[in-house]
């Protein structure tokens, strides 16, 4: 307490004399001692009782170094892309109402309420391709093209009717708030590959389509929830420069920015010293995040040495900033950097009315651009340790919500079965993994969990999912939670 500036002694000692229990404990377990060994580590793992450098106790053998999730916010619907059944052609405007009684399916309020419930038949034409001869839709060409490059599951499930909750459980393994984001779990896990850069980047990228419904989203789906700050995703922006202030002020030289920081971070060690609040470290370490990111963060946002054959490959979009093109590009930059976790969210895929206009504008936003990059990555000898997920938080209705007609129709929110596609990073490549029933109503064969699909990423990923843990309000909290969750051994190569 000497050490402390005279003005600073009397709140701290009054601070420190009205201690809990509970929080001397917790000083005395985050003291100098553990303050010294983090700073030795850097942003390596801290595992308890392991030596420094040493594999924390939760990691296994990984067959990915890094991974990008393409969330596609809103729920495409599976009907439309991968799950074809021609055989509903004919009982087009059949009401199900009836059938749906004997389902036991909870319905929105959106359409509980509907006189009738009209099968809708996908109006999209299918064809087969690559040597699984998956059936894929027309409305995604360049996905067809890497048909051999990736897994179709077409029986995901999820727990969540609604988007929020939804998003919530695939994103934080949890529908309550205040949970970690997957690629929090991962920076804690497995720390940084890159110390310039954030192990954890979030782009945001804009829909092409005014007229979709884009659901709103919080920064909940890529926050560090209970653990210390510094995992949050950071997320870049789509305009102007991708994070704010990247430029000292005027008046303002590096060399006096850095004695600054220096004096701070003094201050700060001193405050850790005698209050034991991690959220003094999270602080330092992001200012020295941000000082190490004004030098990186410019060459990273340069694309003026991108080739054209990278603008053929990802499409012209790809030189607008903000677009999905452009995200999916920045997405390899990232990871070809030692980035650990790029999530790309893309919003408007809540189509409950004008299904067939506003699909077709979502899939002619992202399907080339998701080809570019898986492709991009193979060519670079990065897609075998990149794994690659593409997906949302839940599938559509095969009944009509509104007004039916041969030509126009929507689809209702359903968690009984979902489609999405996974490539490199230890998948197995060229199939497609489970069944749903005639209806595309509910899984027949191989059903895969939203919990499954976490245990299957962080087992890819080099860690034993039931072993990541983070004590918090007296539990150890777990990306999967409680309930059973298994590693889906039929997707791995």
């Amino acid at each position: 307490m000497n050490s402390l500036h005279p003005e600073w002694r009397e709140p701290v000692e009054q601070y420190n004399a009205a201690l809990t229990r509970r929080q001397f404990f917790r000083q005395s377990g985050t003291g100098l001692g553990v303050a010294a060994l983090a700073a030795l580590l850097g942003n390596r793992p801290l595992a308890s009782g392991a030596a420094a450098g040493a594999p924390a106790p939760w990691q296994i053998a990984p067959k990915a170094k890094r991974a990008i999730y393409i969330s596609l916010i809103g729920a495409p619907s599976q009907l439309e892309l991968f799950d074809y059944k021609p055989h509903l052609a004919p009982r087009f405007k059949e009401d199900l109402k009836d059938w749906l009684q004997t389902q036991g399916e909870r319905l929105t309020g959106m359409t509980a309420r509907q006189a009738s419930f009209p099968l809708a038949p996908n109006i999209f034409k299918f064809a087969q391709h690559g040597q699984s001869g998956a059936w894929i839709s027309e409305l995604l060409p360049y996905t067809a093209r890497m048909a051999d490059d990736i897994c179709i599951v077409r029986s995901m499930k999820t727990d969540a009717i609604n988007h929020e909750p939804a998003n919530q459980l695939v994103y934080t393994g949890s529908m309550q708030n205040g949970k970690a984001s997957i690629g929090s779990w991962l920076s804690y896990g497995l720390g940084s590959l890159n110390e310039d850069l954030p192990a954890f980047v979030v782009l945001h990228a804009k829909h092409s389509s005014p007229f979709s419904n884009v659901q709103a989203i919080s920064s909940r789906l890529w926050g560090a929830g209970f653990l210390p700050g510094k995992h949050a995703g950071v997320s870049f922006r789509p305009q102007g420069d991708p994070v704010l202030y990247l430029n000292d002020a005027p008046g303002v030289p590096r060399e006096l920015r850095r004695r600054i920081l220096d004096g701070i971070g003094e201050f700060n060690r001193r405050s850790y010293a005698a209050i034991g609040d991690p959220e003094i470290q999270t602080r330092t370490q992001q200012y020295e995040m941000a000082f190490r990111m004004q030098a990186s963060i410019p060459e990273l946002a340069d694309l003026a040495k991108e080739p054209e054959s990278t603008y053929a490959l990802y499409g012209e979009e790809a030189r607008v900033r903000g677009t999905f093109a452009s995200s999916a590009l920045m997405a390899r930059r990232l990871v070809e950097r030692g980035v650990r976790f790029v999530q790309i969210f893309h919003r408007g895929w809540d189509q409950h009315g004008t299904l067939p206009r506003d699909i077709a504008s979502q899939c002619k936003d992202v399907d080339q651009a998701c080809y570019g990059l898986v492709q991009d990555l193979k060519q670079r000898g990065l897609l075998d340790d990149t794994l690659v997920i593409w997906g949302g938080e839940f599938g559509r209705t095969v009944y009509c919500q509104g007004t039916l007609t041969e030509t126009n129709y929507g689809r209702d929110h359903h968690p009984r079965c979902f489609s999405i596609w996974l490539a490199g990073g230890g998948i197995k490549g060229g199939q497609v993994y489970g069944e749903t029933d005639e209806m595309s109503y509910n899984i027949v064969k191989d059903p895969v969990h939203i919990r499954d699909l976490h245990a299957t990423l962080l087992h890819l990923m080099g860690i034993d999912h039931e072993r990541l843990s983070f004590k918090f309000q007296g539990l150890d909290q777990r990306l999967t939670g409680v309930v059973p969750a298994h590693v889906v051994k039929g997707l791995l190569a």
